[in-house]
């Protein structure tokens, strides 16, 4: 099974359950930046419907999420499902009307009808992936994205990646590769305005930041493109993450 095939499947049967109130399902993420790593990626989507769906509805669309999930990469599915209306019109925080991911499966097995009651409300990534969608996004089914989603003001996309990387200097240990490669594309954008992926953000970073910490983003880089560990002295990958927060938070 690859990546392909899953998508496929849900579009199908989202086209299925939704019927006309499906406006379209947009691919963001590694995918659409043409970087996947079934080991280190999951994958990502925007589902965009005219009305709210029914309960009943969004019960059926979490469901075939969990019955994929079976045959996903390990980090699995991320869906958010939003209205139509906030897409030509962009509002920020943005409304969303359904979430899915790894983070909520235990909630989705125990009590899904409880689940899609109370998952809704305002994301701030989602300013992120409407800005990645108009850029590079994929069209899985629907409209034409650049018909579709309006502008999303500059001062809207640079809050929601920093907000990505706020706790940067806390969460560097326990998850070293994404936020090393994370750091580096929201620098990469306050600096030269590029809206790229981290993989791409690590890349940068090698040729643009100060030698002393090429080493931690070339082990960064390493492990995202293969299925390796990040391994290396985490003294440095520290004094980095430091760095990094004080050029995004600080200095600009």
């Amino acid at each position: 099974m690859n990546y392909n095939e899953i998508l496929d499947r849900i579009s199908c049967e989202y086209n299925r359950i939704l019927s006309d109130n499906l406006v379209g399902i947009y691919v963001h993420g590694s995918i659409a930046f043409a970087c996947f790593n079934w080991d280190k990626s999951d994958i990502d989507f925007l589902v965009v419907t005219k009305e709210i769906p029914s309960l009943e509805e969004k019960k059926e669309l979490i469901k075939v999420l969990m019955e994929l999930d079976k045959i996903c990469p390990l980090k699995g599915l991320e869906m958010s499902l939003v209205l139509e209306k906030v897409c030509s019109k962009f509002v920020y925080p943005t409304p969303f009307e359904l979430h899915f991911s790894n983070a909520h499966k235990e909630k989705c097995k125990s009590n899904i009808e409880e689940y899609v009651k109370a998952m809704n409300g305002v994301d701030k990534d989602l300013a992120a992936h409407f800005t990645v969608i108009r850029s590079v996004g994929i069209v899985l089914c629907g409209k034409d994205i650049a018909t579709l989603f309006g502008e999303i003001p500059k001062a809207n996309y640079i809050d929601s990646i920093k907000c990505d990387v706020e706790c940067a200097e806390d969460e560097i240990v326990e998850n070293p590769i994404y936020i090393v490669l994370s750091l580096c594309r929201v620098l990469a954008y306050m600096r030269e305005n590029l809206i790229i992926s981290k993989e791409q953000g690590g890349l940068w970073g090698i040729k643009k930041l100060p030698s002393v910490y090429v080493p931690v983003i070339k082990e960064a880089v390493k492990c995202y493109q293969s299925n390796e560990c990040f391994s290396m002295d985490f003294k440095l990958a520290k004094e980095f993450s430091h760095y990094m927060v004080k050029q995004i938070f600080v200095d600009n």
